[in-house]
């Protein structure tokens, strides 16, 4: 057994004993500083690989004050205000609710092109005549129309780094007199990168310890905005917001041949959420500085391997225009990926990032104070990390995994090292059995068709990289569910539809709310999609609808592909027409009733249309899930599917029935109690593995084998297949 290796553990100064027995411990074969921590000394009689944080776009802070005007920057909106009858002027303080010491508006710049106001009972915007700017915070806008609501879109500095301010907070740092405020500072200006890269040549010299520079990350961070409270006010893992600056916006406009407005960014408020159906000015824009980014990013890493060392880059923070799954990414040079595990989802989401010698997780929970202290449970929070990494290691391996933070504060809990302790050799112990290979795949080629396609693989319904929002939990548990299945799993456009890509496929999932990107909103209101969807399904294809999906009203019916699911959303128009639905369980989706769907937080008000459907589940009068065979291909209609050990497993049998490969499953080795999973390898060889935190014995039917299986909370065991 190998005890040793695949393991990074973070480090810091002042406890040396301490991290050589717990490397020994835990069998790390490699160390890492993390933000606000220094690597001690003792790192050059280690002998284990030395990962050192670097951060091109932020650090050097005397630099950065003395030249005030390198920051970056990023576009904001004002409150909505209303003007009411009897006003002559309507002030708006555009910085209300903003928080002072990370934003500032810019006001030395062309107020005409880099400031808009907006009538937004109209969608109007008002002519640079009609307002002016007092001050350097306060619009006036000389005569309002009475009972119209404006806002201020303007363009502002970020004079504190995001997530150096969230450490800050987080960690009670203005107690701290060594700790200053980070200010980011903007590459696109010559003089900036003309100071950078020197920067990192001096550096890489004084550092000969360092095996892996770890960049973290590289430019212009994700959109996090803080409130005049200091909280959180706006946070999208994938918002480029951030990523503005008169210099940039200029080199767009020579190149594409349109100017960019402060509306393109701030999107009536949504600043292009992921689930806003991205416009062609935002997606030139995403493309533009993809570039940008990447040629940067190579220039990097091509110092960095000349130094002798390794590139890696952390996905977080400071991302946006290094898309993993983007088309350039394999151009930046990078030698490895390390990523926050927070779910399956983006366990797969990093494991199987292209083009990289090597995939890290950083596992859960960073040892911050929010967590380690009397009040918190870092042992539950480490379970539940692991649980779920597990499901998506299996099915696409990571290489290496490890923990950040403060060593300090994780050691103050014995009972946690003890069990991260047991996490690290179970990783390994899996990676060696498997031999770093994937598990085998189900015989059903399996595409999920949304408005971002590949760009966003494993990545559909996140708002802060795995956080949970109430809203999306009934759809981002099907891509939580199919990190952990059996099937290959790729990510379509509506555009790859529309020209053939479903030739490859054997079920489609279209999962989400109406109008998002990921339903499709007026995407469905194309006959060439809808057509060549019928056409896949009729012609033995599988189709699996989740929530609202190929909704957008129009022609007599809410879902457009109302005929393939044998449902539509009632939309009140036709609640005059009568309807028959009979409950029938008994169906291999729910195993012959033994499993219900939890739909919680899904779509309401879905009925049949047809009565050939077979409902499997209703609550009140709407259907919960529903099957129906169309032409010689077949449907499936979830309400929801928050995810769940029970849930996963109707999703994986719906998967299998939608793609007429139930005799398959039957076949294959398998539990009839969800909460114990199997996956199969090369060599006759299983995995079994319990997905809960309680004790199971359960029955394995399959594979010309039968038996009885006991295992721990959260435990597995391998078995040999040969007869």
């Amino acid at each position: 057994m190998n005890t040793t290796g695949q393991v990074t553990l973070p480090i810091e100064v002042g406890i040396d004993a301490e991290v050589k027995e717990l490397m020994q411990r835990l069998g790390a074969d490699a160390v890492r500083n993390s933000d606000g921590t220094e690597l001690p000394e003792l790192v050059h009689s280690l002998a284990a690989k030395v990962y050192s944080t670097y951060f091109p776009a932020r650090g050097d802070q005397e630099w950065a004050v003395a030249n005030p005007d390198t920051t970056t920057h990023l576009f904001l909106q004002s409150p909505r205000v209303p003007a009411l009858p009897g006003q002559d002027a309507l002030t708006i303080n555009v910085m209300e609710g903003y928080f002072a010491d990370q934003v500032a508006p810019r006001t030395d710049v062309d107020l005409t092109r880099y400031w808009q106001v907006i009538d937004r009972t109209t969608g109007s915007v008002l002519a640079p005549e009609q307002w002016e700017l007092k001050g350097y915070r306060e619009v006036v806008i000389a005569q309002p129309q009475p009972g119209h609501v404006y806002t201020v879109g303007f363009l502002a500095r970020q004079i504190w780094d995001a997530t150096q301010m969230y450490n800050y907070i987080t960690n009670n740092w203005q107690d701290d007199p060594t700790r200053y405020k980070a200010r980011p500072y903007d590459v696109r200006l010559q003089k900036v990168w003309d100071r950078v890269l020197p920067q990192l040549d001096s550096w890489l010299e004084q550092h000969p310890e360092v095996d892996v520079v770890r960049f973290t990350t590289f430019f212009y961070h994700f959109t996090l905005v803080f409130s005049d409270r200091g909280r959180e006010k706006f946070v999208d893992w994938f918002g480029y917001s951030a990523s503005v600056s008169p210099e940039a916006l200029e080199a767009f406009e020579a190149e594409y041949g349109y100017a960019l407005t402060p509306e393109d960014f701030i999107d009536e408020g949504y600043y292009n959420c992921p689930f806003r159906l991205p416009s062609k000015q935002f997606r030139d824009w995403m493309d533009f500085q993809n570039r940008f980014v990447t040629s940067r990013v190579r220039e990097l890493t091509d110092k960095v391997h000349a130094a002798g060392k390794e590139a890696m880059m952390f996905l977080g923070d400071n991302w946006i225009g290094t898309e993993p799954y983007g088309p350039r990414f394999a151009e930046t040079g990078l030698d490895a990926v390390v990523g926050s595990v927070g779910s399956a989802a983006t366990c797969r989401m990093i494991a199987a990032i292209p083009s990289v010698k090597y995939t890290e997780g950083r596992f859960l929970p960073y040892f911050f104070p929010d967590i380690f202290n009397p009040e918190g449970d870092p042992v539950g929070e480490a379970n539940v990390s692991w649980l779920a990494a597990r499901r998506a290691i299996v099915r696409c391996p990571l290489d290496r995994i490890g923990y950040g933070g403060y060593l300090s504060l994780a050691l103050q809990h014995p009972d946690f090292v003890d069990r991260v302790e047991q996490i690290c050799q179970e990783f390994r112990d899996i990676y060696a059995a498997a031999d770093g290979k994937a598990a085998l795949t189900a015989p059903v080629r399996v595409a999920v068709v949304n408005a971002w396609g590949k760009l966003r693989s494993w990545q559909t319904h996140m708002v802060a990289h795995a956080l949970p929002y109430e809203q999306t939990q009934a759809y981002v548990g099907v891509i939580e569910s199919l990190a952990g299945l059996p099937f290959p799993v790729e990510f379509l456009t509506f555009d790859q539809v529309r020209e053939g890509a479903l030739e490859d496929v054997d079920v489609l999932i279209n999962v989400g709310q109406a109008g998002t990107a990921f339903s499709g909103g007026e995407q469905w209101a194309d006959p060439q999609l809808q057509s060549a969807v019928r056409s896949f399904v009729a012609g033995g294809g599988g189709l699996i609808g989740v929530g609202e999906p190929a909704v957008h009203p129009a022609n007599g019916a809410a879902c457009q592909l109302s005929d393939v699911f044998g449902l539509d959303q009632e939309q009140s128009f036709s609640l005059s027409t009568d309807r028959y639905p009979v409950v029938d369980p008994n169906h291999f989706i729910t195993d012959g009733g033994a499993l219900s769907v939890d739909s919680r937080g899904g779509a309401r008000f879905w009925t049949i249309i047809d009565e050939d459907v077979r409902v499997l589940a209703m609550e009140g009068t709407s259907v919960q899930l529903a099957a129906k065979t169309y032409g010689k291909g077949r449907s499936v209609y979830f309400a929801g599917l928050e995810y769940g050990v029970v849930n996963a497993r109707l999703f994986e049998r719906a998967i299998f029935w939608a793609g007429g490969a139930q005799e398959q499953y039957e076949a294959t080795l398998h539990s009839p109690d969800p909460r114990i999973e199997v996956a199969l390898y090369p060599g006759s060889k299983a995995l079994v593995y319990n997905s809960s935190l309680e004790e199971v014995s359960a029955l394995l039917v399959g594979a010309d084998f039968s038996g009885q299986v006991t295992l721990a909370p959260a435990g597995f065991k391998w078995l040999d297949l040969e007869p």
